[in-house]
C-alpha cells in the first residue's frame, strides 16, 4: 500500500510541475499579445492550455501524455472525468495554431507575424484561461486534503 502512495506522491508532483509551466507559459502569451506578437501569444495559449491538460492527465497518474493536439488529450482525459467533454469542445479550437502561429506553410498566403491580430490573441487567451480554471477546478475537486 506504500508504494500506491508513493507513486500517487509522484504522480501529483509531475502533476504540479506541468501545471505551474502552463501557467508561465499563459503569462508569456499575455505579454505577447500586449507587444502584438498575436501568433507567438496564440502557440503559447496552445502550449499554456496543452501542459494545463497534460498536468491533469499526469496528476491522476499517467506515466506519459502522447501528442500535441488538445482534442485528443481531452479525449484521454474524459477516460478520468467525462465533464472533460465539454472543455475539449473549446480547448481544441486552439490546435490550429500549434502549427498554424508557427509555420508560413500552415497559412495560404503570407506568414503569421503578419496575419494573426488582436482578435486571434484575445480569443486564444480566453480560452487557455477557460482550459487553466477548468484544470484547477477539476483537480480541487479531486484533492483529498479537502476532506480535512
Amino acid at each position: 500500500m506504500a508504494a500506491d502512495h508513493s507513486q500517487d506522491a509522484i504522480s501529483a508532483d509531475e502533476g504540479r510541475r506541468w501545471i505551474a509551466q502552463s501557467q508561465h507559459d499563459l503569462k508569456d502569451a499575455n505579454m505577447a499579445a500586449q507587444a502584438g506578437r498575436h501568433a507567438l501569444a496564440c502557440f503559447m495559449c496552445h502550449q499554456s492550455a496543452h501542459k494545463a491538460v497534460a498536468g491533469y492527465l499526469y496528476s491522476k497518474g499517467a506515466e506519459r501524455v502522447w501528442g500535441n493536439s488538445l482534442a485528443d488529450l481531452c479525449q484521454d482525459a474524459m477516460a478520468l472525468d467525462p465533464s472533460f467533454d465539454f472543455i475539449r469542445s473549446v480547448a481544441m479550437l486552439l490546435d490550429k495554431h500549434y502549427l498554424g502561429a508557427r509555420y508560413p506553410s500552415g497559412l495560404p498566403g503570407g506568414i503569421p507575424a503578419e496575419v494573426y491580430e488582436s482578435l486571434d490573441s484575445d480569443r486564444a487567451l480566453e480560452i487557455a484561461n477557460d482550459v487553466q480554471s477548468f484544470v484547477a477546478e477539476r483537480l480541487a475537486d479531486s484533492d483529498p486534503s479537502k476532506d480535512d
